[in-house]
This record gives structure tokens, C-alpha cells and sequence, in this order.
């Protein structure tokens, strides 16, 4: 299995909140990014969309903000496909700060944020999901790793104030 690449991304000026770190809208901004990277690389590009009008469509996300992130930093993006079936898939983004443009994150370092999502296969025209292309399948199913321990997880309940 050839790992999909790591996307980068630098923090901007204008992704900077009140607090002085990135914004979560922009979090997830780099994320859809990431996804796209995702969708190119495993036959989901804009030709496909094109000649199908099919595309994937995010039906669920579940964002862990984990550390805060600066201006100026330099991020990359690590997505793993967990699985494939006929109209679903299921993959990650972990997002790290790397120490440069294109750099890789070290062996031991901790996200500073990840995402895991859900995506049904839809035809634009027929508005409903439909089954992958057997092709495209094979392309995210060859892709599927472990999960990371962290997937899966739901958010903790909090008791209501009585």
C-alpha cells in the first residue's frame, strides 16, 4: 500500500482569531483541502466528477482540536482511507506543525488536530448516494490502513445542570 502525500499549508494572517491562533473554521478549511488531495489521488478528480457527476460527499465529521496552532506555522496534513464499501468511506486527517514549507512530521509527533469523516458516493444529478465505480473502489480499499486509536470515538456526554 503506497501511502496517500502528506498536503501542506501555512498558517495566514487572516486564519488568526481573536485569541492569537488559527480559527477552527480554518482547521477545517485545510482539512477539505486535505480531502481533496485524498479524492485526486485516488480517482475522485474533477475529470471523474465531470464525466460522472458523481462526488463524495461529507455526511459526518468529528474534529479534535488538540493544540493551538500560530500564525506563520507551517502545517502538513496526513489522511489515511479506514475503508471502503459499496457507497461509503471512511478516512482521517491528522494535522501537524512541521519545522519548514514541505517537511515532514517527526516520528513522534503529536497532531495538533485531527478528523475523522464519513462520505457517501453521490450522483449530483440523481441527488441520492450510488456505488463506487468497481475502479474507484480498488483505488480507496488498496488505500485502507488500521484505524488510528484515536477514531471512532463519539463526543464525552456532559451532565445536564439540574
Amino acid at each position: 500500500m503506497q501511502p496517500l502525500p502528506l498536503l501542506h499549508r501555512d498558517v495566514r494572517a487572516e486564519w488568526i482569531d481573536y485569541n492569537g491562533h488559527m480559527s477552527e473554521a480554518f482547521y477545517v478549511l485545510v482539512f477539505g483541502y486535505a480531502t481533496d488531495t485524498m479524492m485526486i489521488e485516488t480517482g475522485l478528480h474533477a475529470g471523474y466528477r465531470a464525466s460522472t457527476g458523481c462526488s463524495l460527499y461529507t455526511v459526518e465529521a468529528h474534529v479534535r482540536y488538540l493544540s493551538d496552532v500560530p500564525e506563520g506555522a507551517h502545517l502538513a496534513v496526513r489522511t489515511r482511507v479506514l475503508g471502503a464499501d459499496a457507497k461509503k468511506a471512511r478516512f482521517t486527517h491528522e494535522m501537524y506543525v512541521v519545522e519548514g514549507a514541505g517537511a515532514e512530521p517527526a516520528p513522534d509527533a503529536d497532531p495538533v488536530a485531527t478528523t475523522e469523516l464519513l462520505a457517501l458516493h453521490v450522483d449530483q444529478n440523481a441527488g441520492r448516494a450510488v456505488p463506487f465505480p468497481d475502479e474507484i473502489r480498488a483505488h480507496l480499499t488498496a488505500r485502507a490502513e488500521p484505524a488510528p486509536e484515536w477514531a471512532g470515538r463519539s463526543i464525552t456526554e456532559v451532565p445536564r445542570s439540574v
